[in-house]
């Protein structure tokens, strides 16, 4: 492994070097350093609730496969057939009994065993030892509140450490009302070209952008009432693990301007403040991420996102409308429309975001 390059983070002055944003050795030593040891999101299970429901994602540039076998239990594996390494699975999501490769036939139970190899008598002789042939699986897998991480790291801490004092945090998202939440209306991906650390920092502390970026969208109602976090009681948050999530005001609302939507959420109101205890009477949190790059976001939509890497200027985003489970269906509607409208691929703010982040840090002015 390369040695760190020096004097790219001045803490005295604030400055951090471009270079951290392009450098292909810098991408690199993150890929090792912090995607294969770090806990990462996978998904929901409710996306998956099925015996033989499935969907790929990536850990890094891995890609791989989540499956809830015939047991019920979910796993999670290399996306990758243990033949010749070729990719295994290349639907998104789906259910199955089995995954057969497209190269050889080699097949798979959606537990990960090998169950099926062609001309296993003629070819390998019945000499070849299945059992060992299976998919290869994460180091570990865990879940808190129906969210599932993963890590490559056999001696990564257990999740809920990793996860610290943020699981409250969490709790404000997905589990504050009886029933926790649901994903709605599948998974859009686009593609940024910027490196995954500005839009994971920018969720996880970077409000000041709002109120000048967004600003067309602020002065036509789509993002009513969105102000800096620094005012009216609001917060920025973080933690040791590099866990961040920005706060309003207890009593401030920045829910999705329509009015079946702020209709339930002053109905839940006195349930979501029970249930998350006094610590509610003095944050709310809107906006957050899970390090390295799980984040977010409860104004104008109800989203969360993971920041794929895909090389030092390119990340691919996986974005999903999250409903409370036991909000009426008109409710669980206007606010998958809303959220579409407003951090879709083609939202409103989410338009202003994706016209920013390609040009950051390009430039490289006078601390290069």
């Amino acid at each position: 492994m390369a040695e760190a390059p020096e004097g790219l983070v001045d803490a005295e002055r604030g400055l951090v070097s471009r270079r951290i944003f392009v450098e292909p050795d810098i991408y690199r030593q993150e890929m090792e350093n912090i995607f294969a040891r770090c806990w990462l999101f996978l998904c929901h299970e409710s996306q998956i609730p099925r015996p033989g429901d499935f969907i790929t994602t990536s850990m890094g540039e891995d890609p791989v496969l989540v499956v809830r076998d015939d047991g019920g239990r979910v796993n999670a594996f290399l996306n990758v057939c243990r033949h010749r390494g070729n990719r295994l699975c290349r639907a998104e999501d789906g259910n199955a009994s089995s995954f057969t490769c497209s190269y050889h036939g080699w097949s798979y139970g959606n537990d990960g065993k090998l169950v099926a190899v062609p001309n296993l008598e003629d070819a390998y002789y019945r000499e070849l030892e299945q059992g060992r042939w299976g998919l290869m699986p994460v180091a570990q897998m865990d879940s808190y509140k129906g969210l599932v991480f993963a890590t490559f790291d056999p001696s990564a801490p257990p999740l809920v450490d990793y996860l610290g004092e943020m699981t409250w945090y969490l709790d404000n998202f997905f589990d504050r009302c009886e029933g926790g939440i649901e994903v709605v209306g599948g998974v859009h991906r686009w593609n940024i070209g910027c490196n995954w650390k500005f839009p994971s920092e920018s969720f996880g502390g970077d409000n000041y952008h709002t109120m000048w970026t967004h600003l067309s969208a602020i002065r036509v109602g789509i993002g009513a009432g969105v102000s800096p976090a620094s005012t009216g009681g609001g917060n920025v948050v973080s933690s040791a693990g590099g866990h961040g999530f920005q706060t309003i005001g207890p009593s401030d609302v920045k829910d999705p301007p329509v009015p079946e939507i702020l209709e339930y959420e002053a109905f839940i109101l006195p349930e979501v403040k029970k249930r998350l205890g006094p610590r509610r009477e003095l944050l709310n949190p809107i906006v957050g991420t899970i390090f390295p790059n799980f984040s977010m976001l409860r104004a104008t939509s109800h989203t969360f996102r993971v920041w794929q890497p895909r090389g030092p200027e390119q990340v691919e985003v996986q974005a999903y409308v999250f409903v409370d489970a036991n909000a009426p269906e008109h409710v669980k509607e206007a606010t998958r429309l809303m959220s579409i409208r407003s951090f879709g691929p083609a939202g409103t703010f989410e338009q202003d975001d994706m016209d920013n982040a390609p040009a950051a840090g390009r430039c490289p002015g006078t601390w290069s």
